[in-house]
C-alpha cells in the first residue's frame, strides 16, 4: 500500500511521505511502550508496598505526555503532507494528461479520468490523513505489546505471539475475498453513472415519443447490478470481520485461561496476570479496528491502482536533440496508421508546399480528422513519416511544433471564462489592440457588442452559454491572435446556420490568407478555392487534383460535388 502511493506520488514527494510514515511508527511504538508501564505499575500496588508506584506512576506520566506530543507531531505532519501532496498530484496528474496522445482518450476515458482526477485523487490522497496513523497503530502498537508481554513472561508473551499471524492471514484472506467484489462494484457504479447521464440526455427523446413517466429499462437494469454488487460486497466483508472478531476474542481467553492455570500454579503473581491482560486488551482494540480501516484503505487502495495505471501510461516520446524545421510546407510519406484492429491510415503520401491550400474529403470514416491529427502529432504514426519543414514531427519539439500549427476543429470546446479570455489562449502575451483585430477578422466583434456583458461575457462550460457560431467565430479569432504559419481545419462550418457560416467563412479566409493550409470538409463548396483536393476512402487517397480536374475526370470526387448540388437545386 505504502509502496504503491509512493510509486504514484513520484520521488519528488516522496520524502514527505516517508518521513510522516517514520513519525507516525514511532507514535505508535511511544504509544506501546507507554502501556507497558502499567505492568510495574498494578505489580506495585498489588504488592506489599503500594507506595513503590509512585515512580512508575511519574514514568508513565512522562511517557504518555511523550506519545501525546509524537501524536500532535504526527498529526500535524499527516495533515501538512496531505494537503502539500493533494496540489502536488493534482500538478502531476494534470502535466501527465497533458503529455498522453490523443488517442488514449477513447470512449468513456474522459468521464473516467474527471472522476479519477476529482474523487479519485481526493480518496488516495486522504489516505495519508486520516487512515495511515490509525493503520500504523493498529499494527504497530499491537507488536510493540506483544514485545513487552514476551520481556515480562516469556509463555503469556508467546501466546499472544501466536495470534500474528492468524491476525495477519484473516486481513490477507479478507483482502484478496474483497478484491473481485470492488472491482466489479466500481465497473457497476460506472455503468450506472453512465446511464444517468444517457437518461438525462434521452429527456427530449422520451418526452417526444410520449415515455415521460415510464422507466428508463437500461438505468434500471444497471441500478440493479449495483444493488446486487453492493451485497455482495457486504456479503465477502462478513467472514473477515467475524473472523478478525473471534481471533482477538480467542486470543484474549486464551491469554486468561493461560495465565489462571501459571497464578493458580504458582509460577507468577495474580498482578503480572491481571497487568498482561490489560495489555491484552489494550491490543485488542487497534486490532478490532482493522476490519474497518481495511475497507478503507482497500477502496483507496483501487483508487491508487488507478492513478498508478493513468501515470504509468506512457506519452509520445520528445525527441533527445530536437530538430528544427526548415519551412512550413506538409508531407505525409508512405504512412500507415492503426487504431486498435482498425487499419485508418495506408500507406498515404501527400505533400503540401508552403503557402498553399490542401482539401481532404471522402466519405464519413475514411480518415480525413485522422490526417490532421497526425499532422499536428496527436498520434505517432504506425509506418511511414509525417514531416514539417522537411523535419519528422517526432523529432520536432513539441512546444516549437503546437507553435507553428492554429487548428480548428469542429467541435469548439471554450473554458469556462469570458470571451477575452478563451481569445486570448491563441497568445496570452498579446495586447489589447492585437485582441480586438483579431475579434474583427473573425467577426467576433459583432457577437461582443450584441452581448451585454461585451468582452467580459462568461462563456459557461465548454462555451455552453453562447450558440454554435459564435463558440466558432470565438475559435477562429483564437487562431488568428496565435498568428500560426500551418491552419489546420476540420468540418468548421458543417453546423452553422447560413448567417454565421457566411460569418466563419469570411473570417477562415482571412485566416488562411500567406499560410499553409490543410482543410477538412463536407460541404464541397468551401474547397473550391483549394490549391489542391485529395479524396480519401478507406484510409487511401484515391483521387487527387484540381477542383475543375477532378469534374473532368467524373470520378468519386465529381460524384460526391453533384450529390453537394441536389439541394440547392431541387434535383
Amino acid at each position: 500500500m505504502i509502496r504503491m502511493l509512493l510509486r504514484v506520488l513520484g520521488p519528488e514527494y516522496g520524502r514527505p511521505v516517508r518521513r510522516t510514515v517514520a513519525l507516525m511508527t514511532a507514535t505508535a511504538v511511544a504509544e506501546g511502550l507507554s502501556y507497558a508501564l502499567l505492568v510495574p505499575v498494578l505489580r506495585a500496588l498489588f504488592g506489599s508496598t503500594p507506595a513503590d508506584a509512585w515512580p512508575w506512576l511519574v514514568a508513565f506520566g512522562a511517557a504518555v505526555a511523550v506519545y501525546a506530543a509524537l501524536r500532535y507531531l504526527s498529526d500535524l505532519s499527516g495533515f501538512r503532507a496531505g494537503t502539500v501532496l493533494l496540489r502536488g498530484m493534482y500538478h502531476r496528474l494534470g502535466d501527465h494528461l497533458a503529455r498522453l496522445p490523443l488517442g488514449w482518450y477513447g470512449a468513456g476515458r474522459v468521464g473516467e479520468v474527471s472522476v479519477l482526477a476529482s474523487r479519485g485523487v481526493l480518496q488516495a490522497m486522504s489516505v495519508i490523513v486520516h487512515l495511515l496513523a490509525p493503520y500504523i497503530s493498529a499494527c504497530v502498537t499491537p507488536l510493540t505489546i506483544v514485545v513487552v508481554m514476551l520481556a515480562f513472561n516469556a509463555q503469556l508473551g508467546l501466546a499472544a505471539l501466536v495470534a500474528v499471524p492468524v491476525v495477519a492471514a484473516v486481513q490477507v484472506w479478507t483482502g484478496r475475498s474483497m478484491a473481485a467484489t470492488d472491482d466489479d462494484r466500481h465497473e457497476r457504479d460506472h455503468e450506472a453513472a453512465g446511464r444517468v447521464i444517457e437518461y438525462l440526455q434521452a429527456q427530449p427523446v422520451l418526452r417526444a415519443g410520449g415515455r415521460t413517466v415510464e422507466r428508463f429499462r437500461l438505468l434500471d437494469d444497471s441500478l440493479r447490478e449495483v444493488q446486487r454488487a453492493s451485497r455482495r460486497t457486504t456479503l465477502s466483508v462478513l467472514p473477515g470481520v467475524l473472523g478478525l472478531a473471534l481471533t482477538v476474542q480467542a486470543m484474549f481467553t486464551a491469554l486468561l485461561v493461560l495465565g489462571a492455570y501459571l497464578a493458580l500454579g504458582g509460577d507468577i503473581g495474580a498482578a503480572e496476570v491481571l497487568s498482561i491482560l490489560v495489555l491484552a486488551a489494550r491490543c485488542a482494540d487497534p486490532l478490532l479496528s482493522l476490519a474497518d480501516l481495511g475497507g478503507k484503505l482497500r477502496g483507496a487502495r483501487s483508487e491508487l491502482a488507478r492513478l498508478d495505471m493513468v501515470l504509468r501510461t506512457e506519452p509520445l516520446p520528445e525527441p533527445r536533440e530536437p530538430i528544427r524545421p526548415a519551412g512550413h510546407d506538409l508531407e505525409l510519406d508512405c504512412v500507415t496508421f492503426r487504431h486498435g484492429d482498425r487499419t485508418v491510415m495506408d500507406g498515404v503520401s501527400l505533400s503540401v508546399p508552403e503557402g498553399q491550400r490542401l482539401a481532404v474529403v471522402g466519405p464519413s470514416g475514411s480518415g480525413k480528422s485522422t490526417l490532421l491529427q497526425l499532422l499536428a502529432r496527436f498520434y505517432d504514426v504506425d509506418a511511414g513519416a509525417v514531416r514539417v519543414g522537411g523535419a519528422d514531427v517526432r523529432a520536432i519539439d513539441t512546444e516549437a511544433l503546437m507553435a507553428r500549427i492554429a487548428i480548428v476543429f469542429q467541435d469548439v470546446y471554450l473554458f469556462d471564462g469570458t470571451i477575452e479570455e478563451n481569445v486570448r489562449l491563441g497568445r496570452p502575451d498579446a495586447d489589447e489592440a492585437e485582441v480586438r483585430a483579431a475579434a474583427t477578422a473573425a467577426r467576433l466583434d459583432e457577437v461582443v457588442e450584441r452581448l451585454p456583458g461585451g468582452w467580459a461575457t462568461e462563456v459557461g462550460e465548454g462555451g455552453a452559454l453562447l450558440s454554435g457560431g459564435e463558440r466558432q467565430r470565438v475559435s477562429i479569432a483564437r487562431a488568428l491572435l496565435k498568428n500560426a504559419p500551418i491552419v489546420l481545419l476540420d468540418e468548421v462550418t458543417s453546423a452553422l446556420d447560413p448567417v454565421n457560416e457566411a460569418a466563419v467563412h469570411e473570417g477562415i479566409e482571412r485566416l488562411m490568407a500567406g499560410r499553409t493550409v490543410v482543410m477538412v470538409a463536407h460541404r464541397l463548396r468551401t474547397v473550391q478555392r483549394a490549391d489542391r483536393i485529395v479524396f480519401l476512402d478507406g484510409g487511401r487517397i484515391v483521387e487527387e487534383g484540381g477542383h475543375d480536374e477532378l469534374l473532368r475526370r467524373d470520378g468519386r470526387y465529381a460524384g460526391f460535388w453533384n450529390v453537394s448540388l441536389t439541394p440547392a437545386t431541387g434535383e
